[in-house]
């Protein structure tokens, strides 16, 4: 299930402006915005995780009993991963809302600008 998801995520991520697919790490495929990284995704076959940068929902969100602030110094940028068990999986929509989340407070305010004319 973790590795459909990963791959829908993915998927959304890159539909955003100026998205590419970043691999700085083995075991990683990262979504990034002029090489700034949104989101930090395991490559298929891992064990499911997510971190992205919430500037806004980050407080509630580590109210979640599989939320923790990102390591390395990255939670105390607004960084917060998520490492649900297979039965508390968030529903696809509400991932899709981190990664928007944390891709607006990465890219440039030129390529928001574009998304936001999407709609």
């Amino acid at each position: 299930m973790s590795d459909s998801i990963l791959h829908a995520l993915r998927a959304f991520g890159l539909t955003y402006p100026g998205a590419h697919s970043k691999a700085p790490w083995p075991e990683h495929d990262d979504l990034a915005v002029n090489d700034k990284t949104f989101a930090y995704l395991p490559v298929a076959g891992q064990p499911f995780s997510l971190s992205v940068k919430l500037p806004y929902t980050g407080e509630v969100a580590l109210d979640l009993p599989y939320a923790e602030p990102t390591g390395y110094g990255l939670g105390k940028s607004g960084w917060v991963s998520f490492t649900p068990p297979e039965g508390e999986m968030p529903s696809l929509k509400q991932l899709e809302d981190w990664i928007d989340e944390s891709y607006r407070a990465q890219a440039p305010k030129r390529l928001v600008k574009e998304l936001d004319s999407r709609d």
